[in-house]
């Protein structure tokens, strides 16, 4: 039989398969790297206030907020990068993170180390220690455990595009008292990113741990020469980066307007940003306010993690986020205006950063040729800011918060401080007679209030 007298069903399907034969032969020719190390680098800050390394005491709620929520994080916030899973987090305690993951197949749970650049200044190297006890992890965008048991109540609202007015069609409402807990679950989650990092356990050896919790400074660099060395450990793992590997500037995110106004976003471009993602919340009532920069409803709870480069790509084209060459965006009027006075609402603000792939040797040109990588290295960098929305402030106050935008209105106006304003004199230092932290709006809290607990 002649190509010409197949039917297109028959011509779809033959080429399917050949497409799948041509996959399976090369993937027959390929082998996982015998070595493989994740880098996740994240730069985190509190729009208003100065960096800290940690908080007194723990920090309590405050620190669980800057810290200790998401991502899977095994350690606790207040206390710094004590150990492996903060950079996934929305931490700014420390303001700069790196974790680091090792899998040695040849010698698993093996101690390791990691000589770094002077750049980094954290020393000569980094030990690679394997974790005591399989962490429990919560990836982004998913309910805690503690809260899926309870039957929530209240509504979500969902508002989302930058603009000074609500859009018709919207809010979007989902009723929480009247949902499935895995139709609310599926609500939390919303346009959910595939998890790709690595799910350390006995096998693995990471950085920060017990022995060593030194953080990335303000100076810090990561550009320049990395070897890792162990125990079955190939001598050729030396790797170099550069600036696009490289930590992240802070964000300098400034705020204006009271919750019934329309309120502003506006930053610098942040380099190495591939694209932008705002998300606000508030509670009003038993219902949880939500806004998001999308363009598209959705509650945006699983967009605070690093994307891969393709998924970037189309939630580009999809204007599920904002281009990196933009540097301003409205929140609707009046969405937040309902929660009164001790309903803050809280803006979260992500700038996506690029991923990196390092394998040795490198993918033969040959497709057919058999590949067997001796090691592989991935490195993922974002950075992210919190702001209180809508705070009653004069200009500067707080101290060491920035100040006021000009031609902005006195009250309800600040930014992140990152670019170098100082209080004027008179006015407190930064942790004397500013904010109460009980004040700050914790997502946490937001879900307790709704499930009821």
């Amino acid at each position: 039989m002649t190509p010409s007298r197949f039917s297109p069903v028959c011509l779809a399907l033959l080429a399917m398969g050949l497409c799948l034969a041509s996959l399976g032969a090369q993937a027959q020719n390929t082998k996982a790297p015998k070595v493989q190390l994740w880098m996740d680098l994240s730069t985190g800050t509190m729009a208003g206030m100065p960096e800290m390394d940690s908080l007194p005491g723990g920090g309590g709620m405050l620190g669980g907020l800057m810290g200790g929520t998401g991502g899977g994080a095994q350690g606790r916030a207040g206390s710094g990068n004590t150990a492996y899973g903060n950079a996934r987090a929305m931490s700014v305690m420390p303001p700069r993170v790196i974790d680091i993951a090792l899998h040695n197949s040849l010698r698993p749970g093996v101690e390791a180390s990691q000589a770094i650049p002077p750049g980094m200044r954290m020393g000569e190297s980094l030990p690679l220690i394997p974790p005591r006890a399989q962490p429990t992890q919560t990836e982004p965008g998913e309910v805690p455990q503690e809260y899926q048991q309870h039957q929530p109540k209240g509504r979500i609202l969902l508002y989302w595009g930058c603009g000074s007015t609500v859009r018709a069609g919207q809010p979007r409402v989902i009723d929480l008292a009247r949902a499935k807990p895995t139709d609310y679950a599926q609500a939390f989650a919303g346009r959910a990113v595939p998890d790709r990092g690595p799910r350390v356990g006995p096998a693995y050896a990471l950085y920060p741990n017990e022995r060593n919790q030194v953080n990335l400074s303000r100076d810090s660099s990561v550009v320049g020469e990395h070897q890792v060395r162990g125990e079955g450990i190939p001598a050729s793992m030396k790797f170099t980066l550069g600036a696009a590997q490289d930590l992240m500037p802070a964000i300098d995110l400034r705020t204006t307007g009271k919750p019934q106004d329309s309120m502003g976003t506006n930053w610098q471009p942040v380099r190495n940003a591939r694209a932008y993602y705002l998300h606000a919340m508030s509670q009003n009532g038993d219902d949880l306010v939500m806004w998001s920069s999308a363009e598209t409803p959705d509650t945006g709870m699983g967009l605070f993690d690093y994307l891969a480069p393709a998924t970037i790509d189309r939630w580009l084209k999809e204007r599920v986020l904002l281009s990196p060459e933009t540097t301003q965006c409205a929140i609707p009027q009046g969405i937040f205006a309902g929660g009164g006075r001790d309903a803050t609402p809280m803006l979260r603000m992500m700038a996506y950063g690029g991923e990196t792939t390092i394998v040795h040797p490198p993918r033969p040109a040959d497709p057919k040729a058999a590949w067997e990588p001796e090691w592989s290295v991935r490195v993922r960098v974002k950075s992210h800011t919190l702001a209180m929305l809508g705070e009653e402030m004069a200009q500067g106050a707080r101290g060491g918060m920035g100040s006021a935008a000009p031609g902005a209105p006195a009250g309800g106006a600040y930014s992140s401080g990152m670019g170098g304003g100082s209080a004027p004199a008179g006015q407190p230092p930064a942790g004397e007679g500013g904010a109460d932290p009980g004040s700050v709006v914790n997502p946490v809290n937001l879900l307790r209030g709704i499930f009821g607990r």
